[in-house]
């Protein structure tokens, strides 16, 4: 039987204990049936799902648009997947333009390298634009200017026009920390990892998907309109830009920051203090698991970047496949996310239910190591056939770690969240920097040799999940000590913000977290049995 708590703040029937009663057997996702569901927003309009203290929803239904939550969920994943599309959609069409541009391996590698390059900027930039100004504006604003370097795509005529093209479109994919920090401040914590892990993994199927239609528009201008081969991969490039110029503009006309309103008018009428950026920043950048999850982060979404720079070619160089097939093979790879980063966020809600932030980072652990594992055994792997079913079964483990990684996330930091998720997905860029100019960017490797290593690194890097610890909920190997969520999220703001009341977010979201204490004795505390409050 798990202890009982002993921390101030769970008095039996005391009123505030939000998580009180809850036994872990609840059918998942959690719903406390109380009367929250019948809650408003602050113009008096019901909330179609049911909410908690901060109006975060606490179910997620995929068929349904209704306003605020999940019309904001399904603008964020498929504007995300828009521009995954577009940064990767050069790869399928790689040996086209190759011979177009007369690109040698090292200027393919180098294409790659700076087509994760120029988000590490932008995922820092959109991480401060979140905290302080919205990701309604940061998503739309960023989605829309880079449209035009899709557009420029069917200009370019020079090697180093290729790679400065490739450059700037993929500032675009700082959309990934605002579909991020949207899921977050939009659904409850017992369910943040489903909603981040489905909002990422989807919008990360727009790396699979463009492996498969980028290849279909070509062939479709080329065969059914008579273009030449030269001409019609640059003119496919007109699909993803328009994608771009539609996506902004309906995030900006439909889109929403936060569960009562957008930004600006709740900073108007009271309900949002208008933060610093030092103060957010220095939140961010002092708090030792930004940086753990930064290096994590680089050896799951950093080999999953590399992989879509890489596989097509390599499978059509390796296997001798033709330009289709190369597409149709590593076009797979991108459309496991539609279940595995999914799944790696319902497993680790799934896994919080019972064993509490200690149990969320264990299963990232695990799936990530077991990814690096399966990317090993894809290097030696010298068949087709065998490929492509360790191919899948690696991009399986790699895919539901990122969506495990953003399970935690949330919790981090509640006035930072922003700056960190930033920082965090930027992490992912460098490491796939790293990786493609240790293996990928000379012929000091062969492919498959660089694919073996990148699975080492993998392994190596995940290790660094062991000396994360949360005061209040523990760490992989050591339990909680008496602090609490209280204590924790409120030392992010000093005496006389306190006194000023400008804390009082911080603590709703401390209430609402209590769940990741867990209920059994490997999470080391487990709440007391008493009623939900509203």
């Amino acid at each position: 039987m798990a202890p009982q708590s002993t921390r101030p703040d769970e008095g039996e029937g005391e009123p505030g204990s939000s998580m009180h009663g809850v036994t872990g057997h609840e059918p998942f996702p959690f719903v406390m049936e109380t009367v929250a569901e019948e809650a408003t927003d602050l113009k008096g309009r019901k909330f179609s799902l049911p909410v908690d203290s901060e109006h975060k929803a606490r179910k997620l239904k995929l068929y349904s648009f209704s306003r605020p939550h999940m019309l904001t969920f399904h603008l964020s994943w498929i504007s995300f997947m828009t521009c995954f599309f577009s940064t990767f959609a050069p790869p399928p069409l790689m040996p086209v333009i190759r011979d177009n541009l007369g690109l040698t391996k090292s200027d393919i590698a180098n294409a790659g390298i700076a087509s994760v390059s120029g988000s590490i900027i932008s995922r820092l930039l959109m991480g401060t634009i979140c905290d302080l100004a919205g990701p309604r504006y940061g998503c739309a604003i960023l989605i829309m200017v880079t449209a035009p370097a899709v557009f420029c795509m069917a200009l370019v005529s020079s090697i180093n026009g290729f790679i400065m093209v490739r450059f700037f479109i993929s500032f675009a994919l700082a959309t990934f920390v605002s579909c991020q920090f949207w899921m977050s401040s939009m659904f409850n914590g017992q369910i943040v990892g489903l909603a981040n892990g489905t909002a990422a993994g989807w919008g990360n199927l727009g790396g699979g998907i463009t492996q498969l239609v980028m290849p279909l528009v070509y062939d479709l201008i080329r065969l059914k309109f008579g273009a030449e081969i030269f001409t019609a991969w640059r003119l496919a490039f007109f699909v993803p830009g328009c994608m771009h110029v539609i996506m902004g503009l309906l995030v900006l006309s439909l889109g929403q920051d936060l569960p009562d309103g957008n930004y600006a008018a709740l900073k108007r009428s009271g309900d949002k203090i208008n933060d610093t950026f030092l103060k957010v920043l220095q939140y961010g950048v002092t708090n030792y698991r930004t940086w753990i999850f930064t290096i994590t982060y680089g050896y799951c979404l950093g080999v999953e970047l590399t992989v879509d720079n890489i596989i097509a070619e390599y499978f059509y160089d390796r296997f001798d496949v033709n330009l289709h097939m190369a597409g149709i093979i590593a076009s797979t790879f991108g459309l496991m996310n539609i279940v595995a980063r999914p799944g790696g966020g319902i497993i680790s809600d799934l896994t919080a239910r019972r064993y509490g932030m200690r149990g969320r980072l264990w299963v990232l652990w695990i799936i990530q190591t077991l990814g690096g594992v399966f990317c090993i055994v894809l290097g030696v792997t010298h068949k087709l056939t065998e490929s492509i079913v360790v191919m899948l079964i690696f991009s399986v483990f790699v895919q539901a770690a990122c969506g495990a990684t953003f399970g935690v996330i949330p919790f981090i930091s509640r006035r930072s969240l922003g700056i960190i998720s930033g920082f965090i997905g930027a992490g992912g860029n460098v490491g796939s920097i790293l990786t493609q100019v240790l293996f990928f960017s000379s012929s000091k490797y062969s492919t498959e040799t660089g694919i073996m290593l990148m699975g080492v690194m993998t392994v190596c890097c995940t290790a660094v999940l062991f000396l994360v610890y949360f005061p209040q909920w523990g760490g992989m190997l050591w339990p909680p000590s008496k602090a609490t969520e209280e204590d924790y999220y409120g030392s992010e703001w000093n005496a006389r913000e306190q006194a000023d009341g400008l804390h009082r977010t911080s603590l709703k979201f401390a209430e609402n977290s209590r769940s990741e204490r867990g209920t059994t004795a490997f999470s080391g505390q487990a709440p007391s049995p008493t009623k939900p409050s509203v």
